[in-house]
Parts: C-alpha cells; structure tokens; sequence
C-alpha cells in the first residue's frame, strides 16, 4: 500500500487526486497540505509540509512554484519520494529539481498525461521520417485562469521535437515584432487562454502542398490526476535519482 502525501489537497487537482485515489486498493493517502483549508478531506490537512506528523512513501505535488524548496527539502531530509506536477518553474529551480534527484527520488514531468507524452514519442517519430522538408508549429490551448505561458507541455513537446534535429532548433513565441521570414531552425510555439479549456495540443507539420497535424485533447483534469497516482505507486521504494514518464510505459 503506497501512503501518500498530496500538496495543494485543497484544490481543484488535490480534490481530484483524492477521488482517484479513493477508487483504487494500492494506494491511500494520509496527510495533504495546503494553506487554504477547506475541511473537507477526511485526513489531516497541514499549512506547510515540514509540520505534516504522518509518515509517507510518495509526495503527489500539485501546488506552486513558490513551495519548491520547502518540498525539496522535505523530500532529501525524509527521504520520501516526490512526483512533481507543479508547472511554471524558472530555469534555476529546474536546476533545484536536478539536484536534488541526486539525494532523493523525484519523478518530473511536464504533463502527467500518458496520452501527450505518446503525443511526444509521435512527433519524434515523424521528424524521422519528414526531417527538415516541414516547418513546425505547437498550438496550446488552456482555461483563462492559468498563470504561465507557453505551458510547461508545449515546451517538452518542442524538447522532445529539438532532440530529433542535428542542430538545436531556436522557440520563436512572437513573431509581430518582425518583418521576416521564417527560418528553418525555428519551432514556433502559440499560446491560447480562454474559457474552461482543460488542456489541447498541438503540432502542425507545414511542408509543400500537405500539411500533417498531430493532436491530444484532455476532456477532464481526471487524465493527469491518474497519471500522477501511478507515477506515485510506480515511485515506492525507488532509489535516488531523475523519473519521468518514459519509465513509466515502458
């Protein structure tokens, strides 16, 4: 039985998990934190993780940037697993992650949707076959109340696309500033915030006379609240170091 520690139990994902985890028989969870305590979870809930009393094999993080350090350094002094879902890290709290993955397990990524990391694989495949004959473009979609942009999804998508090519690929976000051409080194990346839009992706393949157009829609947010509890169940009992999804379907 995997005993688990949600962040941000009281909100929208945090209240998701719960009802994932309430459905399954290898997993339970035994504490959440969050500063804004709504009293309707029926296990303990804590303002800050360092004051959490119950002992935990898996942190399900769903929370805020700004928690990164206090749930780092819960993570190292307890040895407890962490599976980060928290979007909208800066490039130094990456590295943060990084580092501390050499001292406890932490299981990182930018979507816990097994779908857009299938998505991921995908679109590695076709710059295989179509190399540099087609320009490409990562379309995202999301509900008017997320913060940051482009999402964390739509950057490991143009990651895992750049990895393909020979030369880095350059991420161009705005092009109405200029008056130029389009060159074929760049990845071009369009944000799009509006109405309850759980989560859309995706990547446009633009070549003479044909365009190629691979996609993934999240309908509900249950999709990366079950991808979370099994990259929580997956993470029990491993050694430190750097997870992700690709471990996990293999």
């Amino acid at each position: 039985m995997t005993r688990i520690i949600i962040t941000g139990a009281c909100g929208k994902m945090g209240k998701v998990i719960q009802s994932v985890v309430s459905a399954r028989e290898d997993c339970t969870v035994v504490a959440g934190v969050d500063k804004f305590n709504d009293n309707s979870a029926s296990f303990p809930i804590y303002s800050s993780i360092g004051d959490v009393k119950e002992e935990a094999d898996v942190v399900i993080d769903f929370s805020n940037p700004s928690l990164l350090d206090d749930l780092l350094e819960y993570g190292i002094n307890t040895n407890t697993s962490l599976v980060i879902a928290t979007t909208g890290f800066d490039e130094c709290q990456k590295k943060k992650i990084s580092d501390a993955s050499e001292k406890c397990p932490i299981f990182f990524t930018y979507n816990m949707s097994i779908g857009i990391n299938l998505l991921a694989n995908l679109a590695k495949k076709a710059v295989a076959v179509l190399g540099n004959e087609f320009d490409i473009e990562i379309i995202e979609q999301h509900h008017n109340q997320k913060i940051d942009a482009p999402s964390g999804t739509a950057l490991m998508l143009a990651d895992a696309i750049s990895e393909e090519f020979e030369k880095p690929m350059k991420y161009e976000y705005d092009r109405h500033s200029k008056r130029e051409k389009r060159t074929k080194d760049e990845i071009g990346i369009h944000s799009i915030r509006g109405g309850t839009i759980v989560g859309e992706h995706s990547i446009l393949f633009a070549g003479r006379d044909e365009n190629i157009t691979l996609s993934h829609s999240a309908r509900s947010k249950e999709v990366f609240a079950v991808g979370a509890v099994n990259a929580a169940v997956f993470m029990m009992g491993k050694a430190p170091g750097m997870y992700d999804m690709g471990e996990l379907v293999k």
